[in-house]
């Protein structure tokens, strides 16, 4: 399966990646820690990290279902858009989906007594403390890119709809329906 990425695309990772590294210079500014500090800062995030897995999981199961909607406006104009379109909404819907049944795995995994287990040697905690942040750092990241994806999407449709444009790039001309009338027959 090719998966083509646009520029849109593009850009919203660039976003998600930079907020990555905010999360990331966040943690490493907290410096090396001891397992019995892990467990600590563990036993104080967890609320937290739960809160967080919680509210991506609400999240990504919202724009999901908004996402119809906007499909029910897309399929409603007047213009016809290109397959683009439509496989950029795909795009978002798949990582949204992605994203939802990660974070509700974690808010499972996250809600385990790890802190309060004897069988657990000291030293691993360290290890649990990073991976818990590395997590929730990914989570929120892919959330981003999530939202600016949507938003460049919005932001087509206010253009060709809202604005009325005519020459945008996401618009079918009518060589395009010849193409498309083509693909077709060969399919057919």
């Amino acid at each position: 399966m090719n998966i083509k990425v646009s520029g849109y695309t593009k850009r919203a990772i660039i976003g998600g990646l930079i907020s990555l590294a905010f999360i990331g210079l966040g943690t490493l500014m907290l410096g090396n820690l001891s397992g019995y500090e892990a467990k600590v800062l563990i036993k104080s995030s967890l609320t937290g990290l739960n809160t967080l897995c919680n509210t991506i999981v609400l999240a990504s199961a919202t724009i999901l279902a908004l996402m119809l909607t906007l499909l029910g406006v897309s399929s409603g104009t007047n213009s016809k858009l290109k397959n683009d379109h439509y496989m950029h909404i795909m795009q978002i819907a798949k990582l949204d989906t992605a994203i939802f049944i990660a974070s509700l795995l974690f808010f499972l995994v996250f809600n385990l007594p790890v802190t309060e287990s004897e069988n657990i040697p000291s030293s691993y905690f360290d290890a649990i403390y990073y991976i818990t942040i590395a997590v929730s750092a990914i989570l929120s990241s892919a959330l981003i890119v999530v939202v600016l994806m949507l938003y460049n999407t919005i932001i087509n449709i206010i253009k060709i709809i809202g604005l009325g444009r005519t020459d945008h790039p996401l618009i079918k001309d009518s060589d395009d329906d010849k193409s498309d009338e083509e693909n077709e027959n060969s399919e057919g």
